[in-house]
């Protein structure tokens, strides 16, 4: 009688471990160093992924440079429109401007220098310290000034 018991109670245990786990039993027995149930057309069917990415990649690809095309057809029927130029042409004639401007000359052409670059007339007499006064507050500056 208890070695039924015993075989009963152990099958309700089983079956309430069955129950909680669901489905996952074969999945557990993977993860815990199970062998794996191998596909015999995972080789193929990964193939055929990798080529489909491949044909997406280059459709993708494809369909930027039509747009990017007409885009610039409509660039250019903008410069046509407003005689604009594009950017290479445009440094292309500078540069060839200051080439001929050069064939003359034996130095090269000067470049205009912005206000307070290199020029030595400034105030050397001023020190550090009456730049840094000038930036603080009036009652430090009295204080500094005593």
């Amino acid at each position: 009688v208890r070695l039924e018991e015993e075989q009963i109670s152990e099958r309700s245990m089983d079956f309430v471990m069955k129950q909680a786990l669901g489905g996952a039993t074969k999945d557990m027995g993977k993860m815990l160093g199970g062998e794996e149930e191998k596909d015999p057309d995972a080789q193929k069917k990964e193939e055929e992924r990798q080529e489909a990415l491949r044909q997406q990649e280059e459709e993708r690809k494809a369909k930027h440079a039509r747009m990017e095309a007409e885009r610039e057809k409509v660039r250019q029927t903008i410069r046509d429109k407003y005689g604009l130029k594009k950017k290479e042409e445009k440094e292309a004639e500078e540069k060839a401007a200051m080439e001929q401007a050069c064939e003359g000359s034996l130095t090269r052409p000067k470049k205009a220098i912005p206000a307070g670059c290199g020029t030595e007339d400034e105030e050397d007499d001023e020190s550090i310290l009456d730049t840094v006064m000038k930036f603080l507050p009036g009652p430090l500056q009295d204080m500094f000034k005593k």
